[in-house]
Protein backbone atom coordinates (compact mmCIF):
# COMPACT_ATOMS: atom_id res chain seq x y z
CA UNK A 1 0.00 0.00 0.00
CA UNK A 2 1.25 3.49 -0.89
CA UNK A 3 0.87 5.25 2.46
CA UNK A 4 2.65 8.36 1.16
CA UNK A 5 0.35 9.25 -1.72
CA UNK A 6 3.24 10.90 -3.58
CA UNK A 7 2.84 9.87 -7.25
CA UNK A 8 6.41 10.86 -8.20
CA UNK A 9 7.96 8.38 -5.75
CA UNK A 10 8.05 4.61 -5.33
CA UNK A 11 8.47 3.21 -1.82
CA UNK A 12 11.44 0.85 -1.34
CA UNK A 13 11.17 0.17 2.40
CA UNK A 14 9.44 1.36 5.58
CA UNK A 15 10.84 1.24 9.10
CA UNK A 16 9.36 2.76 12.24
CA UNK A 17 9.93 3.23 15.93
CA UNK A 18 7.83 4.69 18.73
CA UNK A 19 7.86 8.24 17.33
CA UNK A 20 9.00 8.15 13.69
CA UNK A 21 8.62 6.57 10.27
CA UNK A 22 11.66 6.30 8.01
CA UNK A 23 10.51 5.64 4.45
CA UNK A 24 13.04 4.95 1.70
CA UNK A 25 11.84 6.10 -1.72
CA UNK A 26 13.08 6.48 -5.26
CA UNK A 27 11.75 8.68 -8.05
CA UNK A 28 9.81 6.99 -10.83
CA UNK A 29 10.24 9.71 -13.49
CA UNK A 30 13.78 9.76 -14.90
CA UNK A 31 14.80 12.87 -16.89
CA UNK A 32 14.05 12.80 -20.62
CA UNK A 33 16.64 15.36 -21.71
CA UNK A 34 19.82 17.06 -20.53
CA UNK A 35 19.01 20.39 -18.81
CA UNK A 36 22.29 21.84 -20.16
CA UNK A 37 22.16 21.06 -23.88
CA UNK A 38 18.67 19.64 -24.34
CA UNK A 39 19.95 16.41 -25.83
CA UNK A 40 17.64 13.39 -25.45
CA UNK A 41 18.41 9.67 -25.11
CA UNK A 42 22.09 10.23 -24.45
CA UNK A 43 21.99 10.16 -20.66
CA UNK A 44 23.45 7.57 -18.33
CA UNK A 45 23.55 7.12 -14.59
CA UNK A 46 26.59 8.55 -12.87
CA UNK A 47 26.32 7.84 -9.14
CA UNK A 48 23.69 8.54 -6.52
CA UNK A 49 23.27 9.76 -2.97
CA UNK A 50 20.68 9.58 -0.23
CA UNK A 51 18.76 12.72 0.65
CA UNK A 52 16.67 13.01 3.82
CA UNK A 53 13.70 15.38 4.09
CA UNK A 54 10.62 15.58 6.30
CA UNK A 55 7.04 14.92 5.24
CA UNK A 56 3.57 15.17 6.79
CA UNK A 57 3.07 13.07 9.95
CA UNK A 58 1.37 9.68 9.55
CA UNK A 59 -0.60 8.04 12.35
CA UNK A 60 0.70 10.65 14.79
CA UNK A 61 4.34 9.88 13.97
CA UNK A 62 6.93 12.09 12.28
CA UNK A 63 7.86 11.03 8.76
CA UNK A 64 11.33 11.25 7.23
CA UNK A 65 11.82 10.42 3.55
CA UNK A 66 15.12 8.80 2.64
CA UNK A 67 15.29 9.68 -1.07
CA UNK A 68 17.70 7.76 -3.28
CA UNK A 69 18.61 10.58 -5.64
CA UNK A 70 20.23 9.71 -8.97
CA UNK A 71 22.92 11.70 -10.77
CA UNK A 72 23.21 11.63 -14.59
CA UNK A 73 25.83 12.50 -17.19
CA UNK A 74 25.14 13.61 -20.75
CA UNK A 75 27.26 11.96 -23.44
CA UNK A 76 26.85 14.96 -25.75
CA UNK A 77 28.04 17.78 -23.48
CA UNK A 78 29.66 15.69 -20.69
CA UNK A 79 27.78 17.74 -18.07
CA UNK A 80 26.39 16.08 -14.94
CA UNK A 81 23.18 16.90 -13.11
CA UNK A 82 20.96 15.54 -10.34
CA UNK A 83 17.43 14.44 -11.04
CA UNK A 84 14.87 17.08 -10.11
CA UNK A 85 12.86 16.90 -6.90
CA UNK A 86 11.30 20.34 -7.01
CA UNK A 87 7.95 18.89 -8.07
CA UNK A 88 7.57 17.58 -4.50
CA UNK A 89 10.40 18.88 -2.31
CA UNK A 90 10.99 22.45 -1.13
CA UNK A 91 14.78 22.67 -1.29
CA UNK A 92 15.01 25.78 0.90
CA UNK A 93 13.35 24.12 3.89
CA UNK A 94 14.34 20.50 3.15
CA UNK A 95 10.79 19.23 3.44
CA UNK A 96 7.94 18.32 1.12
CA UNK A 97 5.84 21.16 -0.25
CA UNK A 98 2.74 19.77 1.40
CA UNK A 99 4.48 19.77 4.77
CA UNK A 100 5.52 23.37 4.15
CA UNK A 101 1.90 24.30 3.45
CA UNK A 102 0.79 22.43 6.59
CA UNK A 103 3.32 24.28 8.76
CA UNK A 104 2.26 27.63 7.29
CA UNK A 105 -1.37 27.10 8.28
CA UNK A 106 -0.58 25.56 11.66
CA UNK A 107 1.80 28.40 12.59
CA UNK A 108 -1.18 30.76 12.81
CA UNK A 109 -2.89 28.62 15.45
CA UNK A 110 -0.20 26.76 17.36
CA UNK A 111 3.10 27.44 19.07
CA UNK A 112 6.26 26.93 17.04
CA UNK A 113 7.58 24.44 19.61
CA UNK A 114 4.52 22.19 19.32
CA UNK A 115 4.70 22.21 15.52
CA UNK A 116 8.41 21.41 15.66
CA UNK A 117 7.76 18.39 17.89
CA UNK A 118 4.91 17.31 15.62
CA UNK A 119 6.70 17.38 12.24
CA UNK A 120 10.39 17.01 13.13
CA UNK A 121 11.63 20.32 11.76
CA UNK A 122 13.81 22.62 13.86
CA UNK A 123 11.94 25.34 15.75
CA UNK A 124 14.04 27.99 14.01
CA UNK A 125 12.94 26.55 10.65
CA UNK A 126 9.30 26.79 11.77
CA UNK A 127 9.85 30.44 12.68
CA UNK A 128 11.43 31.14 9.30
CA UNK A 129 8.55 29.44 7.48
CA UNK A 130 6.11 31.55 9.50
CA UNK A 131 8.06 34.73 8.68
CA UNK A 132 8.09 34.03 4.94
CA UNK A 133 4.42 33.08 4.97
CA UNK A 134 3.41 36.27 6.77
CA UNK A 135 5.51 38.39 4.41
CA UNK A 136 3.68 36.75 1.51
CA UNK A 137 0.28 37.37 3.09
CA UNK A 138 1.24 40.97 3.84
CA UNK A 139 1.78 41.54 0.13
CA UNK A 140 -1.37 39.81 -1.07
CA UNK A 141 -4.01 39.99 1.66
CA UNK A 142 -5.89 43.30 1.50
CA UNK A 143 -9.12 44.64 2.96
CA UNK A 144 -11.46 47.10 1.28
CA UNK A 145 -10.88 50.73 2.31
CA UNK A 146 -13.82 51.82 4.50
CA UNK A 147 -15.87 55.00 4.42
CA UNK A 148 -15.67 55.33 8.22
CA UNK A 149 -12.32 54.48 9.75
CA UNK A 150 -11.81 54.13 13.49
CA UNK A 151 -8.41 54.68 15.11
CA UNK A 152 -7.79 53.46 18.64
CA UNK A 153 -5.12 51.65 20.59
CA UNK A 154 -4.72 48.40 22.47
CA UNK A 155 -1.88 47.53 24.86
CA UNK A 156 -0.02 44.48 23.56
CA UNK A 157 3.25 44.69 25.49
CA UNK A 158 3.04 48.44 24.70
CA UNK A 159 0.37 50.67 23.07
CA UNK A 160 -0.40 49.61 19.49
CA UNK A 161 -2.55 51.48 16.99
CA UNK A 162 -5.73 49.64 15.99
CA UNK A 163 -7.62 50.50 12.80
CA UNK A 164 -11.22 49.44 12.25
CA UNK A 165 -14.00 49.60 9.69
CA UNK A 166 -16.75 51.17 11.80
CA UNK A 167 -19.59 50.47 9.36
CA UNK A 168 -18.78 46.78 9.07
CA UNK A 169 -17.55 46.44 12.67
CA UNK A 170 -14.34 44.79 11.58
CA UNK A 171 -10.66 45.03 12.43
CA UNK A 172 -8.44 46.19 9.56
CA UNK A 173 -4.95 46.23 11.02
CA UNK A 174 -2.79 46.59 14.12
CA UNK A 175 0.25 48.83 13.78
CA UNK A 176 3.46 48.35 15.82
CA UNK A 177 3.04 51.72 17.53
CA UNK A 178 0.82 54.81 17.53
CA UNK A 179 3.37 57.35 16.31
CA UNK A 180 2.40 59.92 13.70
CA UNK A 181 4.92 58.59 11.17
CA UNK A 182 3.56 55.04 11.47
CA UNK A 183 -0.06 56.13 11.01
CA UNK A 184 0.86 58.46 8.12
CA UNK A 185 2.66 55.59 6.39
CA UNK A 186 -0.34 53.28 6.75
CA UNK A 187 -2.88 55.84 5.52
CA UNK A 188 -0.66 56.88 2.62
CA UNK A 189 -0.41 53.30 1.36
CA UNK A 190 -4.18 52.75 1.33
CA UNK A 191 -5.53 52.54 -2.23
CA UNK A 192 -8.67 54.60 -2.73
CA UNK A 193 -7.95 56.42 0.52
CA UNK A 194 -10.00 59.36 -0.72
CA UNK A 195 -13.17 57.36 -0.06
CA UNK A 196 -12.64 57.73 3.70
CA UNK A 197 -15.06 60.44 4.84
CA UNK A 198 -14.90 60.18 8.62
CA UNK A 199 -12.27 59.29 11.19
CA UNK A 200 -13.16 58.55 14.81
CA UNK A 201 -10.39 58.63 17.39
CA UNK A 202 -9.47 59.54 20.93
CA UNK A 203 -7.69 62.77 21.80
CA UNK A 204 -4.21 61.65 20.75
CA UNK A 205 -2.63 64.45 18.73
CA UNK A 206 -0.42 62.21 16.52
CA UNK A 207 -3.61 60.59 15.14
CA UNK A 208 -5.09 63.98 14.31
CA UNK A 209 -1.85 65.22 12.73
CA UNK A 210 -1.53 62.05 10.65
CA UNK A 211 -5.07 62.36 9.26
CA UNK A 212 -4.61 66.06 8.50
CA UNK A 213 -1.37 65.30 6.68
CA UNK A 214 -2.82 62.56 4.45
CA UNK A 215 -6.55 63.40 4.17
CA UNK A 216 -7.04 67.05 5.14
CA UNK A 217 -10.64 67.13 3.88
CA UNK A 218 -11.83 64.17 5.97
CA UNK A 219 -13.95 64.88 9.05
CA UNK A 220 -12.38 63.96 12.39
CA UNK A 221 -14.77 62.99 15.20
CA UNK A 222 -13.49 62.45 18.71
CA UNK A 223 -15.12 59.36 20.15
CA UNK A 224 -17.61 60.56 22.75
CA UNK A 225 -16.73 57.81 25.22
CA UNK A 226 -13.21 59.19 25.54
CA UNK A 227 -14.72 62.57 26.39
CA UNK A 228 -17.45 61.62 28.86
CA UNK A 229 -15.17 59.32 30.82
CA UNK A 230 -13.09 62.38 31.69
CA UNK A 231 -16.06 63.55 33.76
CA UNK A 232 -15.83 60.29 35.68
CA UNK A 233 -12.11 60.83 36.12
CA UNK A 234 -12.78 64.32 37.55
CA UNK A 235 -15.27 62.83 40.01
CA UNK A 236 -12.68 60.22 41.00
CA UNK A 237 -10.12 62.98 41.63
CA UNK A 238 -12.55 64.71 44.01
CA UNK A 239 -13.38 61.44 45.76
CA UNK A 240 -9.70 60.72 46.37
CA UNK A 241 -9.16 64.24 47.71
CA UNK A 242 -12.11 63.82 50.05
CA UNK A 243 -10.92 60.54 51.56
CA UNK A 244 -7.83 62.23 53.03
CA UNK A 245 -9.99 63.66 55.82
CA UNK A 246 -11.96 60.49 56.54
CA UNK A 247 -11.53 57.85 59.19
CA UNK A 248 -10.13 54.47 58.08
CA UNK A 249 -13.62 52.93 58.21
CA UNK A 250 -15.17 55.73 56.14
CA UNK A 251 -12.27 55.58 53.71
CA UNK A 252 -12.83 51.87 53.07
CA UNK A 253 -16.55 52.50 52.64
CA UNK A 254 -15.97 55.27 50.11
CA UNK A 255 -13.55 53.06 48.20
CA UNK A 256 -16.17 50.31 47.86
CA UNK A 257 -18.94 52.79 46.99
CA UNK A 258 -16.97 54.49 44.21
CA UNK A 259 -18.75 52.32 41.64
CA UNK A 260 -22.07 53.83 42.70
CA UNK A 261 -20.65 57.32 42.05
CA UNK A 262 -19.58 56.27 38.56
CA UNK A 263 -23.03 54.94 37.65
CA UNK A 264 -25.53 57.07 35.78
CA UNK A 265 -28.37 58.18 38.03
CA UNK A 266 -30.94 56.34 35.92
CA UNK A 267 -29.02 53.09 36.45
CA UNK A 268 -28.97 53.29 40.27
CA UNK A 269 -30.91 50.77 42.30
CA UNK A 270 -32.93 51.89 45.34
CA UNK A 271 -30.11 50.76 47.62
CA UNK A 272 -27.59 52.63 45.48
CA UNK A 273 -29.66 55.81 45.80
CA UNK A 274 -29.76 55.50 49.60
CA UNK A 275 -25.99 55.02 49.74
CA UNK A 276 -25.41 57.95 47.38
CA UNK A 277 -27.67 60.24 49.44
CA UNK A 278 -25.71 59.40 52.59
CA UNK A 279 -22.40 60.36 51.00
CA UNK A 280 -23.64 63.51 49.27
CA UNK A 281 -25.47 64.83 52.37
CA UNK A 282 -22.43 64.34 54.58
CA UNK A 283 -20.07 65.65 51.89
CA UNK A 284 -21.82 68.29 49.73
CA UNK A 285 -18.76 68.74 47.49
CA UNK A 286 -19.08 65.12 46.42
CA UNK A 287 -22.75 65.71 45.61
CA UNK A 288 -21.94 68.76 43.48
CA UNK A 289 -19.27 66.79 41.61
CA UNK A 290 -21.70 63.92 41.00
CA UNK A 291 -24.34 66.28 39.62
CA UNK A 292 -21.76 67.96 37.39
CA UNK A 293 -20.77 64.56 36.05
CA UNK A 294 -24.40 63.68 35.35
CA UNK A 295 -25.20 66.98 33.65
CA UNK A 296 -22.09 66.65 31.47
CA UNK A 297 -23.32 63.24 30.29
CA UNK A 298 -26.69 64.84 29.49
CA UNK A 299 -25.03 67.17 26.97
CA UNK A 300 -24.60 64.21 24.63
CA UNK A 301 -28.35 63.79 24.39
CA UNK A 302 -28.68 67.10 22.51
CA UNK A 303 -29.97 66.81 18.97
CA UNK A 304 -27.77 69.53 17.41
CA UNK A 305 -24.29 70.98 17.65
CA UNK A 306 -25.61 74.42 18.59
CA UNK A 307 -27.68 73.15 21.50
CA UNK A 308 -24.80 71.02 22.73
CA UNK A 309 -22.39 73.97 22.57
CA UNK A 310 -24.77 76.21 24.54
CA UNK A 311 -25.45 73.49 27.10
CA UNK A 312 -21.73 72.87 27.55
CA UNK A 313 -20.98 76.53 28.22
CA UNK A 314 -23.81 76.64 30.77
CA UNK A 315 -22.39 73.52 32.40
CA UNK A 316 -18.88 74.96 32.52
CA UNK A 317 -20.16 78.13 34.22
CA UNK A 318 -21.68 76.02 37.02
CA UNK A 319 -18.35 74.52 38.15
CA UNK A 320 -17.48 75.95 41.60
CA UNK A 321 -14.07 77.50 41.96
CA UNK A 322 -12.93 74.84 44.43
CA UNK A 323 -13.69 72.05 41.87
CA UNK A 324 -12.23 73.71 38.79
CA UNK A 325 -8.81 72.09 39.19
CA UNK A 326 -10.39 68.60 39.20
CA UNK A 327 -12.40 69.34 36.04
CA UNK A 328 -9.58 71.24 34.34
CA UNK A 329 -8.34 68.28 32.23
CA UNK A 330 -11.87 67.95 30.84
CA UNK A 331 -12.44 71.66 30.16
CA UNK A 332 -8.98 71.98 28.64
CA UNK A 333 -9.63 69.02 26.31
CA UNK A 334 -12.97 70.54 25.30
CA UNK A 335 -11.19 73.78 24.41
CA UNK A 336 -8.34 72.14 22.46
CA UNK A 337 -10.52 69.64 20.61
CA UNK A 338 -13.80 71.56 20.37
CA UNK A 339 -14.20 71.19 16.58
CA UNK A 340 -13.60 67.44 16.62
CA UNK A 341 -15.65 66.83 19.78
CA UNK A 342 -18.73 68.78 18.65
CA UNK A 343 -18.50 67.16 15.20
CA UNK A 344 -20.20 64.20 16.87
CA UNK A 345 -23.48 66.11 16.89
CA UNK A 346 -23.32 66.48 13.09
CA UNK A 347 -22.20 62.88 12.44
CA UNK A 348 -23.13 60.53 15.27
CA UNK A 349 -20.32 58.08 14.73
CA UNK A 350 -18.49 56.48 17.63
CA UNK A 351 -15.78 53.92 18.24
CA UNK A 352 -18.03 51.97 20.59
CA UNK A 353 -17.53 48.69 18.74
CA UNK A 354 -13.79 49.25 18.54
CA UNK A 355 -13.81 49.67 22.30
CA UNK A 356 -15.05 46.09 22.61
CA UNK A 357 -11.50 45.10 21.68
CA UNK A 358 -10.57 46.05 25.24
CA UNK A 359 -12.16 42.80 26.36
CA UNK A 360 -9.39 41.01 24.42
CA UNK A 361 -6.50 42.73 26.18
CA UNK A 362 -6.03 40.22 28.97
CA UNK A 363 -6.45 37.25 26.63
CA UNK A 364 -4.02 38.64 24.05
CA UNK A 365 -1.43 39.50 26.68
CA UNK A 366 -1.67 35.99 28.09
CA UNK A 367 -1.28 34.48 24.64
CA UNK A 368 1.54 36.90 23.95
CA UNK A 369 3.98 35.45 26.44
CA UNK A 370 6.88 34.28 24.35
CA UNK A 371 5.45 35.68 21.11
CA UNK A 372 6.56 38.72 19.18
CA UNK A 373 4.07 41.43 18.25
CA UNK A 374 4.34 40.38 14.61
CA UNK A 375 3.35 36.81 15.46
CA UNK A 376 0.33 37.91 17.49
CA UNK A 377 -0.77 40.34 14.80
CA UNK A 378 -0.55 37.62 12.17
CA UNK A 379 -2.61 35.21 14.27
CA UNK A 380 -5.34 37.85 14.54
CA UNK A 381 -5.34 39.09 10.94
CA UNK A 382 -4.70 35.93 8.95
CA UNK A 383 -6.34 33.08 10.88
CA UNK A 384 -8.87 31.31 8.68
CA UNK A 385 -12.51 31.97 9.48
CA UNK A 386 -12.10 35.49 10.88
CA UNK A 387 -12.43 37.47 7.64
CA UNK A 388 -15.79 39.11 7.04
CA UNK A 389 -16.84 38.93 3.39
CA UNK A 390 -19.52 40.79 1.52
CA UNK A 391 -21.12 38.88 -1.32
CA UNK A 392 -24.21 39.80 -3.35
CA UNK A 393 -27.09 37.38 -2.81
CA UNK A 394 -27.03 36.34 -6.45
CA UNK A 395 -23.34 35.32 -6.33
CA UNK A 396 -22.50 33.22 -3.27
CA UNK A 397 -19.54 31.42 -4.79
CA UNK A 398 -17.59 31.03 -8.00
CA UNK A 399 -18.74 28.62 -10.67
CA UNK A 400 -16.73 25.47 -11.36
CA UNK A 401 -15.32 26.78 -14.62
CA UNK A 402 -14.10 29.92 -12.84
CA UNK A 403 -12.29 27.86 -10.22
CA UNK A 404 -10.45 25.99 -12.94
CA UNK A 405 -9.08 29.27 -14.25
CA UNK A 406 -7.03 29.74 -11.08
CA UNK A 407 -3.88 27.63 -11.25
CA UNK A 408 -2.07 29.41 -8.44
CA UNK A 409 -1.51 28.70 -4.75
CA UNK A 410 -3.82 30.07 -2.08
CA UNK A 411 -3.88 33.91 -1.87
CA UNK A 412 -1.89 34.23 -5.12
CA UNK A 413 -4.74 36.11 -6.76
CA UNK A 414 -5.75 38.14 -3.72
CA UNK A 415 -6.45 41.67 -5.02
CA UNK A 416 -5.45 44.99 -3.47
CA UNK A 417 -7.85 46.97 -1.30
CA UNK A 418 -11.16 47.69 -2.96
CA UNK A 419 -10.84 45.00 -5.63
CA UNK A 420 -13.03 41.90 -5.45
CA UNK A 421 -11.24 38.66 -4.55
CA UNK A 422 -13.94 36.57 -6.16
CA UNK A 423 -16.60 37.91 -8.46
CA UNK A 424 -18.89 40.06 -6.31
CA UNK A 425 -16.91 39.42 -3.08
CA UNK A 426 -15.02 42.02 -1.04
CA UNK A 427 -12.98 41.52 2.14
CA UNK A 428 -14.28 43.84 4.85
CA UNK A 429 -11.82 43.01 7.62
CA UNK A 430 -11.60 40.76 10.66
CA UNK A 431 -15.00 40.30 12.29
CA UNK A 432 -14.54 41.50 15.86
CA UNK A 433 -17.32 39.32 17.30
CA UNK A 434 -15.79 36.19 15.76
CA UNK A 435 -12.34 37.25 16.95
CA UNK A 436 -13.57 37.67 20.53
CA UNK A 437 -15.38 34.32 20.40
CA UNK A 438 -12.31 32.45 19.15
CA UNK A 439 -10.03 34.07 21.73
CA UNK A 440 -12.40 33.32 24.59
CA UNK A 441 -12.62 29.68 23.46
CA UNK A 442 -8.84 29.44 23.15
CA UNK A 443 -9.03 28.69 19.43
CA UNK A 444 -6.55 31.39 18.44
Amino acid sequence: MDILNLPKFNILSISENENDFLIQVVTNSPPLACPHCGCKANLYKHGNREHVCMDLPIHGKRVALLIKRQRYRCRECSQTFWERLDHTIDAKRNCTKRLLSYVEKQSLNRTFVSISEDVGLNEKTIRNIFRDYINHLEETFRFVTPNWLGIDEIPIIKPRCVLTNIEERTLLDILPNRNKETVVGYLSRLPNKGRIQYFTMDMWKPYKDAVKAVLPKATIIVDKFHVVRMANQALETIRKQLREGLSPTERRGLMHDRFILLKRHKELTEMDKITLDLWTKNHPTLGIAYNLKESFFDIWDCDSRQKAFIKYNDWKAQIPKELQSAFEPLTKAMMNWDEEIFAYFDHRITNAYTESLNSLIRVINRLGRGYSFKALRAKILFTEGLVKDHKPKYQKRMDDYELRDYNFPMFENMPPVGVVRERGEQLRGIDISTLIEKLEKGEL
